[in-house]
């Protein structure tokens, strides 16, 4: 049975005001508004902040017929007290900047993080990070490439990117899925679709199962 899509739409909230409480690198709103209730009518005015975070895209590399998987690892500030370290093993990712589309974006941040071209790609689904406070949509994306001789440390130093590739087996990766060292949503949920769709991809580019 197909999953309903929820009642209320967009037209059911009223915006009232905005107010800009920061702005630098990312934007923070106040937004007062007021929405419809399941129990009828409208509800009361609230005031919600909202991180102003934009449309981005993130990227799993997968190579099938040596069956390798590409990471990047960088410094995140938001891992610091992480058991592990604040250097994330991660997937390719960047901001959608106007006029862009998510696969664009996709195959200009695989040169300038990895230095990899992918001869095909394939979208996987998009996500909201934390809509009880962020607007932050993440298109996903599994790159299909050549990673036999992937590695190095790329990035653009003027934005202060300082980006390892590592390549793994895909055997050691999915070993380790669940252990913390994936520990972001757009790796785990890229790497969970590879692991499922790992044997059509293999199938598909090389013969292999």
């Amino acid at each position: 049975m197909a999953i309903d899509k929820p009642v209320f739409t967009r037209g059911d909230v009223e915006i009232i005001r905005r107010e800009q409480l920061y702005k630098r690198f990312f934007r923070v709103e106040k937004v007062f508004l007021r929405h419809r209730l399941f129990g009828g009518g409208w509800g009361k005015e609230i005031g919600r902040e909202l991180f102003v975070r934009g449309e981005a895209v993130a990227v799993v590399l997968y190579d099938p017929e040596h069956d390798l998987i590409g990471m990047v690892e960088q410094f995140r500030v938001g891992a610091m007290d992480e058991i592990n370290g604040p250097w994330c093993y991660e997937v390719v990712a960047g901001m959608l900047e106007p006029g862009e589309s998510p696969e664009e974006v996709a195959r200009r941040e695989l040169i300038e993080e990895a230095n990899v071209e992918p001869c095909r790609m394939e979208y996987i689904c998009n996500y909201l990070s934390s809509p009880g406070g962020s607007d932050e949509k993440l298109h996903l994306f599994c790159g299909l490439c050549d990673l036999s001789q992937a590695g190095g440390v790329y990035g653009l130093p003027e934005e202060g990117e300082d980006i390892r590739v590592h390549v793994f087996t895909a055997g050691d990766v999915f070993a380790e899925l669940y252990s913390g060292a994936f520990n972001n949503a757009a790796a785990l949920i890229c790497l969970q679709w590879l692991q499922a769709n790992r044997p059509r991809l293999r199938t598909q580019m090389t013969g292999q199962e």
